[in-house]
C-alpha cells in the first residue's frame, strides 16, 4: 500500500499520534506526516504511506491555509489558549483598529519562533527549555503571509476576531496573533486554530480517523490518494528507454525529455532553475517513477521509485 491520505486531525492528538494510529490501522511500517500540528489544533494533516514517505519533504514545503480566532487583551506564555496568562486588560478596541494594522502583516514578515515550539537549539527543542523556565535567544525568521482576511469581529470585554490566513511553510499563526496584539498595545493570543488546507489538500476532502477505520473494516481504500496527488511540481515525461536509464541513476538530455503542452508554460528553461524550483515529477506514462532535478542541460535523478 502506498500513497497519501488527507487526514482531518482531531484536537488532543499530536501529529505523531496520528502516524501511530494509521500505522496500526493499516498494518504498515512506512508511515509519516508532512508537518507538525500542535495537539490543540485540528485540521488537514497529509499522511504519507509506503513510497509516499519519500515525498513528504516536498508536500511539507507547500503553502498552508488556516482559520484562526484571536482574543485581544489576554497574553499567554505560549501565545495560545493552552498557556499561562501573563497579562490581562480590557482594551477599548474596535474593528477598524485591527483593519488598520492588517496590511502590515501581509507579504514577507519577520517572526521570532515562540519558546513553546519544536524548533531545536543546541540539540534540544525550545519547549524543553521553556518547561525549565529558561528563555533562549532565537533568531527571527522570514515567512510569507499571502492573504490575511478579517472574517468576523466580536466586540466583547476581550474582543475576538476570526481571520482567514494563507501563508508559507514555517509560519507560526499564534506568533502572528501575538504580534498583532503587540502592535495594538493590548496583547493577544490565538484562542483557536483550524488548518483548512495544506498544499493541494483541502479540509472538505479530508477523512476523519473514524471514517478511515470504517473504510478499512469494509475493504474500502478510497481514502488513499496516488503519489502524485500531493506534489505541486511540474511534470516531465520519459519514454521507456530513458525511464529505464533514469531508474538506473543516469541523466537525460533536455532534448529527450518530453513536456506536455499544458506543462510548458510553467517549466523554465533547463539551467535557469534556482533552489527547489529545479525539481520536477518524472513520469513514464501515468506512473510517477521519481523526482528529477535539472542541472545545466540535463535531467538527473534525485529520488527514484523502484
Amino acid at each position: 500500500m502506498e500513497g497519501i491520505i488527507n487526514v482531518l486531525k482531531p484536537t488532543g492528538m499530536t501529529s505523531s499520534d496520528v502516524v501511530v494510529w494509521i500505522r496500526k490501522t493499516l498494518k504498515l511500517k512506512k508511515v509519516g506526516h508532512t508537518g507538525t500540528l500542535d495537539p490543540g489544533v485540528a485540521g488537514v494533516l497529509p499522511i504519507c504511506v509506503g513510497k509516499g514517505t519519500r515525498l513528504a519533504e516536498y508536500i511539507t514545503e507547500q503553502g498552508k491555509a488556516y482559520i484562526s480566532e484571536v482574543t485581544f487583551g489576554v497574553t499567554t506564555d505560549t501565545q495560545d489558549s493552552y498557556g499561562k496568562v501573563i497579562r490581562e486588560i480590557s482594551p477599548r478596541l474596535k474593528r477598524k483598529d485591527l483593519e488598520r494594522i492588517l496590511p502590515g502583516f501581509i507579504g514577507k514578515v519577520s517572526q521570532v519562533p515562540p519558546m513553546y515550539s519544536a524548533v531545536r537549539k543546541e540539540g534540544k527543542h525550545l519547549y524543553e527549555y521553556a518547561r525549565q523556565g529558561i528563555s533562549i535567544d532565537r533568531p527571527s525568521r522570514e515567512v510569507s503571509i499571502y492573504r490575511l482576511n478579517l472574517k468576523e469581529w466580536f466586540e466583547e470585554e476581550y474582543p475576538k476576531a476570526i481571520l482567514e490566513i494563507e501563508c508559507s511553510k514555517g509560519t507560526y499563526i499564534r506568533t502572528l496573533c501575538h504580534d498583532m496584539g503587540q502592535v495594538l498595545g493590548c496583547g493577544a493570543h490565538m484562542s483557536y486554530l483550524l488548518r483548512v488546507r495544506s498544499g493541494p489538500f483541502k479540509i472538505q476532502d479530508s477523512w476523519t480517523l473514524e471514517e478511515i477505520g470504517e473504510a478499512v473494516r469494509t475493504g474500502n481504500d478510497s481514502f488513499l490518494l496516488p503519489l502524485t496527488a500531493g506534489l505541486d511540481l511540474p511534470r516531465v515525461f520519459l519514454a521507456e528507454a530513458r525511464a529505464k536509464a533514469f531508474r538506473h541513476g543516469l541523466p537525460t538530455k533536455k532534448a529527450q525529455v518530453l513536456i506536455h503542452s499544458a506543462e510548458k508554460n510553467s517549466l523554465p528553461e533547463a539551467g535557469s532553475y534556482v533552489g527547489t524550483s529545479s525539481f520536477v515529477q518524472v513520469m513514464e506514462g501515468e506512473e510517477l517513477i521519481g523526482i528529477g532535478v535539472w542541472r545545466e542541460d540535463s535531467l538527473y535523478p534525485h529520488k527514484v521509485f523502484a
